[in-house]
């Protein structure tokens, strides 16, 4: 759809990066994730790059990391300098997270002999790397190549399909890929013996709060034997985006935490044995995913808890006043257009 691509094309137009120091990453931490089933500690890793290549070209609708990024093309020795800082820090957890404001298969972003020799730093130590591209970057060539140099090492390739909809897809993100790009990836990956996470946006703008329900509920049945995770990604009000344009003017509200609880419940009964993960940024604050503030720190740990145990029951005893608000919320916005907003 050309008005949301050039929508999000208009809003970049003006954008000018902050200041900000190349040889270091934008930021690294320790946190709990899986391995086999089994709870491990992983390194998260997110480097500043020239940015995603589809954001340059116009952008996701609801995605502003490339506000994290350099915006410019990034030198070998800069991105090299944060994988150095980086691994300072790091304390030989098995399972590393590479992050970046785009892909890690795009060669504009990372080239291969950096790509290389990142994964090199890494593979010692980890047992478990895991980045993020877009499926069009996904070649049995590059799989091929990394996987001659790192045989021992498990990898792992997060897509953003977002959506099932090819519709939903175009007229409220604004992708710039088809389901059937991702399907294609996907089975590469898995004919290769690499591990597939998809991530399902919960809410784009433009759709009801049941709709968002229904769109990943839709999503999750369709990927089920593509995927060995899935991961949700309620969305959140980044900065330079037509979802923080539209929230400005109390056009949208980010997704209830009631309405995630709900996804995660109805995607395990269809997953069954595929992981279903969900991690909140900005969960709690009215950016963020988030119900009446008095009971979502309860949520959020019920959440987090169960993106690591898979036990339904951590759900059990969440309640609060606010249900009936969400309730009404799902049966009255279909009489309105977009979502209902904080009052």
């Amino acid at each position: 759809m050309k008005e949301l691509e050039n929508w999000s094309r208009e809003l970049k137009k003006n954008y000018t990066p902050y200041e900000q120091d190349s040889s270091k990453p934008v930021s690294c931490w320790n946190e709990k994730d899986v391995i086999s089933g089994k709870i491990v500690d992983a390194f998260v890793i997110i480097l500043k790059t020239r940015g995603c290549s589809w954001a340059h070209n116009s952008g996701c609708s609801m995605c502003g990391y490339f506000n994290d990024s350099l915006w410019r093309d990034s030198s070998n020795e800069e991105i090299i300098n944060q994988i150095n800082y980086a691994m300072e820090k790091y304390s030989d957890q098995k399972f590393v997270k590479i992050f970046t404001s785009g892909s890690f298969l795009d060669d504009e972003e990372i080239n291969p002999e950096l790509r290389f020799e990142i994964i090199g730093k890494i593979s010692k130590k980890a047992k478990k790397i895991s980045f993020e591209s877009r499926p069009e970057y996904i070649t049995s060539e590059k799989i091929t190549s990394i996987k001659s140099k790192f045989q021992r090492n498990i990898f792992e390739v997060g897509m953003g399909l977002e959506s099932s909809s090819d519709y939903i897809r175009d007229r409220a993100i604004n992708k710039g890929f088809n389901f059937s790009d991702y399907k294609d990836a996907a089975l590469l990956l898995k004919k290769s013996g690499w591990e597939v996470k998809t991530y399902v946006l919960v809410k784009p703008p433009f759709l009801t709060e049941k709709q968002a329900i229904d769109d990943c509920n839709q999503t999750i049945k369709k990927i089920k034997n593509l995927t060995d995770t899935v991961s949700l990604n309620p969305t959140n009000v980044q900065s330079n985006t037509i979802v923080e344009y539209l929230w400005k003017r109390g056009q949208y509200r980010p997704p209830w935490l009631w309405s995630i609880v709900e996804i995660l419940k109805n995607a395990k009964k269809t997953l069954k044995d595929v992981r279903i993960k969900c991690d909140i940024v900005g969960g709690g604050g009215i950016r963020g995913a988030h119900n009446c503030r008095l009971c979502d720190k309860g949520f959020l740990q019920s959440i987090n808890e169960f993106s690591l145990l898979q036990d339904l029951t951590l759900f059990d005893d969440l309640n609060c006043g606010c249900f009936d608000k969400w309730v009404d919320c799902l049966n009255f916005e279909r009489f309105g257009f977009g979502s209902l907003v904080d009052m």
